[in-house]
């Protein structure tokens, strides 16, 4: 019988979730590392076909993780390559 384990969860339905962890991940890896910009609003709608708001809360949800820190005007980019 299988343990609740033994079974990895589903991603989260939510979109701007998973555009979330997809950025994590590359955060986490090395691939953005820190002191570098996090992709952009736009950037992120356009390869993901979402709503800037939705890419906006990917990337806040980043920021409250404290791997993201914005600059009004400038963009996001990563302070941590690991979450608090």
């Amino acid at each position: 019988m299988a343990t609740p384990d033994d079974v990895s969860a589903p991603p989260d339905p939510r979109r701007y979730r998973q555009m979330a962890s997809d950025i994590r991940a590359l955060i986490v890896s090395g691939k953005i590392a820190p002191g570098a910009p996090a992709p952009t609003i736009s950037e992120l709608s356009a390869s993901y076909h979402a709503a800037r708001q939705t890419c906006a809360k990917a990337l806040q949800l980043l920021v409250a993780e404290g791997l993201l820190i914005r600059y009004p005007g400038a963009g996001y980019y990563v302070i941590s390559n690991s979450p608090r």
